[in-house]
């Protein structure tokens, strides 16, 4: 893909002279669309959506979206929500409550009210239809659609100055993949000018990107468009009855069909975190993928830089003291290596290696803690030794619990993956819990 070409008819550079960068971002409303199950993430998702998902020690999977809206300069954030959302809700109200309502900023929350059908959510056109009479309201000049369970950070600001100057109807964020991966996403044909020709949703065999053998060019679920076209478009696609109402199997082939002016941006030039070179951005949709991607960010030089003080990720805090280790015995000394230990822990006389402990998590004497996600207000009792393994939320593990050493005996009592990451859930310890997940 190239840059807007000054020569292209479509390149308005009087309507772009007129529109200064703010005034493109405060004309704009970001809808996230955060109702998914993510059902590849198993029990994970069992009491909660996938963007509520704890990630990174400190954070919910949706605050990279969110934070990216806030540092591009959108402050007009809607949040469709619909599976099992009370966890994201309450999250979103505690930690997101700081824009100001007086300056129209403000982060909504669009629970699937059947306001337009008496219906759930269709698919990922059918939750921006319903909620168009919220949109019309705000009346935004763009409006940018994103999905709320990948992490990355990304400038929406450039993606959407390169809309304007390119007299697009609908911009599409992409990225280079393997094709291997292709299948998991739509993929996306241009041509020269970087005009989309061509969009299949999760092909079986995915298209390779011109000279690039081995690679494809997929579509990050992440759209711009001109709002009044999006109204127009949705109207005729809740119309149609043969379709499933889905941006990526309906109305995005039908509208390259009908030769709209759809445009791919390349990711590379919205991107603000490289890493040698290679834009980072993760589909955290499996429990490998999930386990990879926080396990990475222990790395001396992790490929997501969290320390990034010019593009900070948002969250909900509580007031939690700092981590504490106690005791220095040969046989009993609290120890981490190589690992990030969030606020609140105790590690007591144990040793904790290559892994990631989020908030709140008590870690009694003796024990080994190796490769391994736990998430918060987790207890592990005396002599426990964990490997490659996640434990969600609010877990007890009992005192002598061995995990990640008999992978025949870990699938008899818990949740293995296809690359032997165990998962541990609070009912699969016979414990029954209220919290919120």
């Amino acid at each position: 893909m190239n840059p807007a070409d000054p020569a292209d008819p479509l390149f308005p550079l009087e309507s772009l002279a007129r529109r200064s960068p703010d005034s493109l971002t405060k004309s704009t409303m970001a809808l996230i669309l955060a109702g998914g199950r993510g059902s590849r993430l198993g029990q994970l998702t069992d009491w909660r959506a996938k963007p509520s998902i704890p990630f990174g020690g400190k954070f919910r999977i949706i605050d990279f979206a969110l934070s990216n809206c806030v540092n591009s300069g959108i402050r007009r954030i809607g949040i469709c929500t619909q599976y099992k959302a009370q966890s994201l809700i309450r999250h979103v109200q505690r930690g997101w409550s700081f824009l100001d309502g007086r300056f129209s900023e403000f982060v909504e929350l669009l629970p699937a009210q059947q306001r337009v059908e008496a219906n759930w959510y269709q698919g990922t056109a059918d939750a921006i239809y319903q909620n168009l009479d919220i949109l019309r309201l705000h009346a935004p000049d763009f409006v940018l659609v994103l999905a709320g369970d990948h992490v990355y950070k990304m400038d929406y600001g450039r993606m959407l100055e390169e809309h304007v100057a390119s007299g697009a109807q609908l911009t599409i964020a992409c990225i280079d993949v393997p094709l291997a991966d292709a299948r998991s996403f739509g993929v996306v044909q241009v041509d020269a000018d970087g005009r989309i020709v061509r969009f299949d949703e999760k092909p079986a065999s995915p298209a390779e990107i011109p000279g690039s053998p081995g690679r494809s060019l997929a579509s990050m679920g992440i759209y711009i468009f001109d709002a009044g076209f999006l109204y127009a478009e949705l109207l005729r696609d809740a119309d149609a009855s043969t379709s499933s109402h889905d941006f990526g199997r309906d109305l995005i082939p039908r509208l390259i069909g009908e030769g709209a002016r759809i445009r791919a941006h390349d990711y590379v030039r919205s991107c603000v975190n490289m890493y040698n070179d290679i834009p980072y951005w993760r589909d955290v949709g499996t429990i490998d993928a999930y386990y990879d991607a926080n396990l990475a960010l222990v790395k001396v030089d992790p490929e997501l830089n969290l320390y990034d003080e010019t593009w900070p990720i948002w969250t909900y805090q509580e007031q939690q003291p700092p981590a504490k280790f106690v005791f220095d015995d040969d046989d009993r000394r609290g120890t981490a290596l190589d690992s990030i230990i969030g606020s609140g822990c105790v590690v007591s006389g144990s040793t904790v290696r290559r892994s990631l402990l989020f908030s709140r998590v008590r870690v009694h004497s003796y024990c080994e803690i190796e490769d391994s996600v736990i998430l918060p207000n987790v207890e592990i009792g005396r002599h426990v030794r964990l490997r490659r393994t996640i434990v969600d939320k609010h877990c007890r593990l009992p005192a002598g619990l061995v995990v990640g050493v008999d992978p025949d005996l870990d699938r008899r009592r818990f949740h293995v993956s296809e690359a032997g990451v165990t998962l541990i859930i609070p009912e699969m310890l016979g414990q029954r819990i209220h919290h919120l997940r």
